[in-house]
């Protein structure tokens, strides 16, 4: 909690750093705004109680946002507390940002997937903590730490069999591993609970190496021992050199850390970032956003250890953690930052601005990447892109949505009177089946389109409704479609003539599906002038 208050509102603080590295003005996204904290989670974790009593304090207090970087796996909205109450929020004007959940890289794992939330995923600053391995044939490999220390002298590396592969308690003998270098396997325990075994035995230091499965995703941690995260491919090398012959010399390696360095390509997409599309919306393309969510250095309780292992005695103002609880509170920031300059804008605007202002390239001008692929990232992975606060001061149109439409969506998903009054907490008749509206006509700043797999010219048709915003008032937008592959792209009309600010316009996007299978990308831009409105196009066979 301390650390995401603080990344969404904290002071400006010179000099912050965690044991020397990412030294520098540490500050909030919105230093002005005041804190109001809520506790729902205990040691044993959150109960759906807690949560929904915590939330519905707030809003009864009078927050304008809701930051929560918690919740469960993928389920149908009205079954979900978080869901219920955040709705809740939304309907008198709070808006809600929730984390999109650490179960990457999987396929339709995002959580918290609701329209009226603002789902985020975690990307990677320029900022990275690297470390150099070097093995005693001479080969180098570049890890990751936030260890603050000299390099290790040059030690025997040993790899254990059974447990001890995964360095859990009591796995490990003293004998063997005393002034050794000790390679530990993730899993069955946690990566910096590894490390204190390693030392409790004697252990010099420990290299924690990935899975296949885990990819190059390096997680920079503050060990208590002399250690680096190793990716994939240089934890297969160094398995195969401590498991080579016995008659060779033995397997040596040396750790140099290297402190804080500047310049990676960024933002890359986190491998746990969890992925869409959503299990029970896939109407909608989940996460929304992304912002930085990897190695974030905020605001750190000092009652704990930066570790949060009971014997370590380090204690902090500050520490470097990662996931998409990270990334929650950057949103929830620059939402407190839009509600303020735009008070007249509903939550569902506020959304809006940020996700059609976002960037989909990094900071060389390529393509945000993925670093569970290594390609390009999509929208079920990082949403519309990255969040740039700047741009959606200023968007020049938004959708906006009201509890209404929120309601009459229900109704297109087959929602019962009795789940929408679950869910909303109030009575809602639905529209004829004459004039139902499909679960692709909520005003959304995106495009999730779904075609009949195997199915040629199958044709969806949806309408979208955007208000003039911009600061010039008069402005005439023209449509620039990018089309997924595999589909056909009509907007009509293409042109929107403004005339004065709050002016609202609607339009018509056909899709025509040309046969495919599985999932095409897109984007459909509105420009006027220096504004660039982008949505999002995801075109899925199913």
């Amino acid at each position: 909690g301390t650390h995401t208050a603080s990344t969404a509102a904290g002071n400006p603080v010179p000099g912050a750093n965690l044991l020397g590295n990412a030294p520098g003005v540490a500050s909030g996204m919105s230093p002005s705004s005041r804190v109001a904290a809520y506790k729902a989670c205990w040691s044993s974790g959150c109960t759906s109680t807690d949560i929904l009593a915590a939330i519905d304090r707030a809003v009864k207090d009078g927050v304008g946002v809701l930051s929560l970087s918690l919740g469960g796996g993928p389920r149908p909205f009205y079954n979900d507390t978080l869901a219920v109450a955040a709705f809740g929020a939304t309907q008198r004007g709070v808006f809600v940002s929730c984390s999109a959940g650490n179960s990457g890289p999987e396929d339709s794992s995002v959580s918290n997937a609701a329209p009226w939330i603002t789902t985020v995923a975690a990307g990677y600053l320029d900022r990275s903590f690297p470390t150099t391995v070097e093995l005693g044939d001479g080969r180098r490999f570049r890890g990751a730490s936030l260890y603050s220390g000299r390099p290790t002298r040059r030690a025997q590396l040993v790899y254990g069999r059974d447990d001890a592969v995964y360095c859990i308690p009591g796995s490990l003998s003293r004998g063997l591993v005393r002034g050794r270098i000790v390679v530990c396997e993730r899993g069955f325990s946690g990566r910096l609970e590894k490390g204190e075994v390693v030392k409790r035995a004697g252990g010099l230091g420990m290299l924690l190496l990935n899975a296949e499965e885990e990819g190059e995703e390096l997680f920079a941690d503050p060990h208590v021992l002399p250690a680096s995260s190793m990716g994939a491919a240089a934890s297969k090398a160094i398995k195969k050199y401590v498991t080579s012959s016995p008659k060779g010399p033995k397997p040596t390696a040396t750790i140099t850390f290297l402190g804080t360095v500047y310049g990676s390509p960024a933002p890359v997409i986190a491998a746990f970032s969890s992925r869409g599309p959503s299990s029970f919306g896939p109407d909608i393309i989940k996460p929304d956003i992304t912002a930085p969510g990897m190695s974030i250095l905020a605001a750190w309780p000092p009652a704990v250890s930066p570790s949060l292992l009971r014997n370590d005695r380090r204690r902090v103002d500050f520490n470097i953690i990662s996931g998409t609880s990270m990334s929650c509170p950057h949103v929830s920031g620059v939402a407190a930052l839009l509600k303020s300059r735009h008070r007249d804008w509903s939550p569902a605007s506020i959304k809006s601005a940020m996700m059609t202002t976002a960037s989909n390239l990094d900071n060389r001008g390529s393509p945000i990447g993925d670093v569970s692929t290594g390609s390009p990232a999509n929208p079920f992975t990082m949403g519309s892109g990255q969040l740039n606060p700047e741009r959606a001061a200023d968007p020049g149109l938004v959708y906006n949505i009201t509890t209404k439409d929120y309601l009459d969506y229900f109704c297109s998903l087959g929602y019962t009177a009795e789940l929408i009054r679950k869910l909303a907490r109030t009575s809602h008749s639905c529209p004829r089946k004459n004039r139902a509206i499909r679960p692709g006509d909520l005003n959304y700043p995106s495009f999730a389109v779904l075609f009949p797999s195997g199915a040629a010219n199958a044709t969806t048709t949806v309408r979208r409704t955007a208000t003039n915003v911009g600061s010039t008032g008069r402005c005439t937008y023209t449509a620039k479609v990018r089309e997924p592959e595999g589909v056909s792209v009509r907007v009509d009309p293409r042109v929107l003539g403004f005339r004065r600010k709050g002016e609202e316009l609607s339009y018509r996007v056909s899709f025509v599906g040309r046969g495919g299978s599985g999932s095409s990308y897109g984007e459909l831009v509105w420009v006027c002038g220096w504004y660039s409105v982008r949505s999002p196009i995801a075109a899925t066979w199913v």
